[in-house]
């Protein structure tokens, strides 16, 4: 659960997001690359991914609701912008295939 902050950064909400920087990457910042998880499941495209909140990943990620993954909803946040850790992401070669669409490789 993060701080994420609206496009215009006008506003911040909290909700669910997923951690894609690499965790060997030590960047000297303390500061993460995300993702915004969705539960409008009407978002969607090749660089998204759905997850059901009953199948084992939604499981493993403890979603509370049927969601989509947003690669293309990046952020980078101070760690202390991140409040909890709720699940682990079992699907991280579905959400590379994702990001790699926006960058175009």
């Amino acid at each position: 659960m993060v701080n994420f902050p609206f496009s215009d950064l006008s506003q911040i909400v909290h909700r669910p997001a997923l951690v894609v920087q690499d965790e060997t990457v030590k960047t000297g910042f303390d500061q993460w690359i995300v993702v915004q998880i969705t539960t409008n499941l009407s978002r969607t495209g090749s660089s998204r991914v759905c997850v059901d909140k009953n199948s084992p990943e939604g499981k493993k990620m403890k979603l509370l609701h049927d969601s989509v993954i947003m690669a293309d909803k990046i952020a980078t946040l101070d760690n202390r912008e991140i409040s909890s850790v709720v699940g682990k992401c079992p699907i991280m070669q579905r959400i590379d295939k994702a990001l790699r669409t926006i960058l175009g490789l």
